[in-house]
């Protein structure tokens, strides 16, 4: 017998955690990582939230078995599984590539770094 019940958010919240529990009882880390981020459900299609392009990978090859069970477990007719890549933004503070630049950055959170450099005449110079 076909059902046709729609996947809600409500619906979704409701048997998360059993969907959280079955990856886990699998030792799968990367996927409880991806369904641990916000996960939307929009109009009979449910978008996952990745970060980068590893989960996004990883999200598609468990695309499948995550689709089955949450219909197992909701009852839920047909939904679209999406996802929406977003990516980390890096500063350029968060780049530090050279030793000065390390140097620099270790001078700004410890201030008091510079007076031991004088005092036992540290060099410096990278």
């Amino acid at each position: 017998m076909e059902t046709t019940k729609p996947l809600t958010q409500e619906l979704l919240d409701q048997h998360l955690p059993q969907v959280l529990e079955h990856f886990k009882k699998q030792g799968k880390s990367l996927e409880l990582a991806i369904l641990n981020q916000p996960i939307k459900v929009k109009e009979n299609e449910m978008i996952l939230e990745v970060m980068g392009h590893v989960q996004e990978e990883r999200a598609h090859s468990m695309r499948q078995e995550l689709m089955t069970l949450i219909r197992n477990l909701t009852g839920a007719g047909k939904f679209q599984l999406s996802l929406e890549v977003k990516e980390e933004i890096e500063t350029a503070k968060n780049k530090l590539y050279t030793s000065s630049d390390k140097f620099n950055y270790l001078l700004e959170k410890h201030p008091a770094l510079n007076e031991f450099r004088k005092k036992f005449g540290l060099e410096t110079d990278f």
